[in-house]
């Protein structure tokens, strides 16, 4: 036998023993409150962690989950209620005065600096030093020993905007492993994973676990749920409402304990009723190689899914379409007419939108209002514009609309984007399809870290689109919405359309057999 430093006995395999691991919650919350201006965003919660487990929280967006695990991160401050870590009480005043204590948080927003590398990205604010200056090979040793431990491969001394987003994701993720953890907090972690990366993250939550970590885990998968959940608390409008057996609870029990109702089909049923085509593209490829040689078209009433690996091309390729990326060879015909080099404000004033699957970086400008949000891209026509001036009345009311038809929560829309949730901020993005008559939409990830409520809202929201003859893109990273939603499934490789599916060919298998390269007949 081995002593852990917080003095529980580990043995051989590496299990911590039962009974010091049920001994006590290692960690207690205990009537947790926050308040914001007109917000109660937190109202008297309670629940604890035990070590070795995986708890889950659970609740829409809005629910509170972001605002208790950055209570426990020392980010934020509660404005009432008390925590206590190992039997103790603690005050969490710093991120720093956190991790000092065993408590590290992975968010779903980065906090990396992209200008710097890997590795300085991981051990900022934590480097080794001898007489004062940096060690450099200790700092190349200690990172080296952090990715082997989480079992990453990425190069410690790339710059992390050299990095594709699942990339930036593990750095992110990583730098929770600095120092010693006792309790890990995953925001969404699997939201930029792939298959493969996600299955890398599960095999290292499960050694944790048997490490005597406790894991405090948010997701809105109810399959992540099944596979490594313990318990589960549910959250609803800030307060607690329940905490149940993760193995045990059903699907509906928990969508209704989450919002209160019962919840109904998740995908809708969309016929395919298909008219004149609006999108063809021959033999496309971009200048980075990002798409290579790429033919389709899509008509009006379609939804054409793009299925791949992360930066297998499918987002590119929807991006190169909208003049987003230099074309180096190829032909994009939209609406019959010849658009190839169009800039993006041609493309949307042609009535082609391209929603991108980073609402932070590309899609929105979060310390403006989400009325103004909403309304970008149409200030130029009725009823916004005029003429020569905006109408302030005009577009107050077509947001009010607007909000009120996607239940943006709360009804704020001269509030900053930035203090709404995540999925209020998908809603605010979103609702930019409805201020002008686009003729193809491309929703690029449409669901990344939205509830099982709004997501089902997002899938009606798309399938109302689409039966009213607007052409759609739908790419995800999600297999089930490709699965559920396409009338047609591309997958993509290297660049490249691996296989196209229509109808009952749309299957798991068939998706995922296209995902990596083919052998050669």
């Amino acid at each position: 036998m081995t002593s852990r430093s917080d003095g529980q006995k580990v043995g051989q395999s590496g299990e911590v023993d039962a009974q010091a691991r049920n001994a006590y919650p290692l960690l207690q919350i205990h009537d947790l409150q926050k308040h914001y201006p007109g917000v109660i965003a937190l109202d008297q919660v309670s629940l604890d962690l035990k070590a070795g487990e995986v708890h889950i929280l659970f609740g829409e967006n809005g629910a509170g989950k972001s605002t208790l695990i950055s209570m426990l991160a020392g980010a934020v401050q509660p404005d009432g209620g008390d925590i206590r870590f190992k039997g103790d009480p603690v005050q969490l005043n710093t991120v720093h005065e956190a991790r000092a204590l065993g408590i590290s948080a992975v968010f779903q927003e980065f906090s990396l600096i992209p200008q710097l590398s890997v590795l300085e990205n991981l051990l900022l604010g934590a480097e080794p030093r001898r007489a004062g200056f940096l060690d450099k090979r200790a700092a190349n040793q200690q990172g080296r020993d952090i990715l082997e431990r989480l079992d990453f491969h990425l190069p410690l001394n790339t710059r992390v905007d050299k990095l594709t987003r699942a990339e930036q994701q593990m750095v992110e993720i990583a730098k929770a492993f600095r120092s010693d953890v006792s309790v890990l907090i995953l925001d969404e972690p699997t939201a930029s994973l792939t298959h493969h990366e996600t299955t890398q993250l599960f095999q290292l939550v499960r050694r944790l676990k048997d490490d005597g970590v406790g894991i405090i885990y948010i997701t809105h998968r109810m399959a992540e749920i099944k596979e490594i959940g313990d318990r589960i608390t549910i959250l609803r409008d800030g307060r607690y409402v329940d905490t149940v057996d993760a193995k045990s609870a059903s699907e509906e029990k928990l969508v209704n304990l989450m919002t209160g109702r019962v919840v109904g089909q998740v995908f809708p049923q969309i016929d395919f009723e298909p008219g004149a085509e609006i999108l063809n593209v021959d033999r496309l490829a971009t200048t980075d190689a990002m798409v290579r040689g790429v033919s389709m078209s899509v008509k009006r009433g379609e939804i054409v899914g793009l299925a791949g690996l992360v930066g297998s091309g499918k987002s590119s390729f929807a991006q190169a379409c909208f003049g987003a990326r230099q074309i180096a060879d190829g032909l994009i015909s939209f609406k019959r007419q010849n658009v190839t080099g169009k800039t993006m404000g041609q493309m949307l004033r042609g009535g082609f939108l391209y929603l991108p699957a980073n609402r932070h970086t590309d899609g929105l400008m979060l310390m403006r209002s989400a009325r103004e949000n909403m309304t970008l891209a149409a200030l130029d026509t009725m009823p916004f514009s005029n003429g020569l001036t905006l109408d302030r009345k005009a577009e107050a009311r077509a947001v009010d609309a607007l909000a009120e038809r996607l239940n943006l929560s709360p009804r704020r829309v001269e509030r900053a984007v930035e203090h709404f949730s995540g999925g209020n901020q998908q809603k605010v993005m979103l609702a930019r399809s409805l201020t002008r008559n686009f003729d193809l939409i491309a929703f690029d990830e449409p669901t990344v870290g939205v509830d099982v409520g709004t997501r089902a809202a997002i899938y009606e929201f798309i399938a109302q689109l689409c039966k009213s003859g607007v052409a759609i893109l739908l790419i995800s990273s999600d297999l089930p919405e490709i699965l559920n939603m396409s009338h047609r499934a591309l997958v993509f490789y290297r660049g490249r359309i691996q296989t196209e599916l229509t109808g009952s060919d749309i299957t798991e298998e068939n998706v995922l057999a296209h995902f990596f390269e083919r052998e050669a007949a």
